[in-house]
């Protein structure tokens, strides 16, 4: 999910669960005790570990955004929790807010769109939505250069202007 804001979007991940932490058959089933305590701890041990990982995995994720975002991060990450069987919460998903407002110089803009581009793309695992954000500097980057191209051929016009203008100054100029 993209959020734009004054010109700041979220770098959103979201971790597909690869097995669900709790079915209606796993709740049906402890009701009925057909599992067995040792079935049903061993089960909830089973959620905690694959629940741990994608909060690992998440928080990893999200650091990585941030430690390549440079001053285009705008906060720290933000994290979606689940409770696990054990009570505690693991972060499923997460995101980290990065300014993509562009200025007036493009130079800096160019600068600005190249490091939102690497912030993007610094996990090892981009989600959908990093790539999104990944399009929207190289787009922002192009923008940034077209300027900067404008700006070189008016300055060239300038010159060019200036070389044919100045013998026939000098001419006007100068006493006979």
């Amino acid at each position: 999910m993209i959020v734009l804001i004054n010109g700041v979007q979220s770098i959103a991940s979201y971790v597909a669960l690869s097995k669900p932490v709790f079915s209606s058959n796993d709740k049906e089933e402890r009701a009925e005790g057909s599992l067995g305590e040792k079935g049903e701890e061993q089960a909830q041990k089973e959620q905690v570990q694959e629940l741990s990982r994608i909060d690992s995995q998440v928080r990893a994720h999200e650091s990585a955004h941030i430690a390549s975002g440079g001053g285009v991060v705008k906060g720290g990450a933000s994290f979606s929790y689940t409770a696990g069987p054990d009570g505690k919460m693991y972060a499923v998903a997460g995101e980290v807010p990065i300014d993509t407002s562009m200025g007036e110089d493009p130079s800096e803009n160019l600068a600005k769109a190249r490091q939102i581009r690497a912030a993007a793309l610094a996990p090892s695992d981009p989600s959908p939505q990093d790539y999104q954000v990944a399009s929207t500097a190289t787009m922002l980057e192009v923008r940034a250069r077209m300027e900067l191209n404008k700006e070189r051929r008016e300055e060239e016009g300038l010159k060019a202007y200036a070389r044919i203008a100045e013998p026939q100054n000098q001419e006007q100029i100068a006493p006979r």
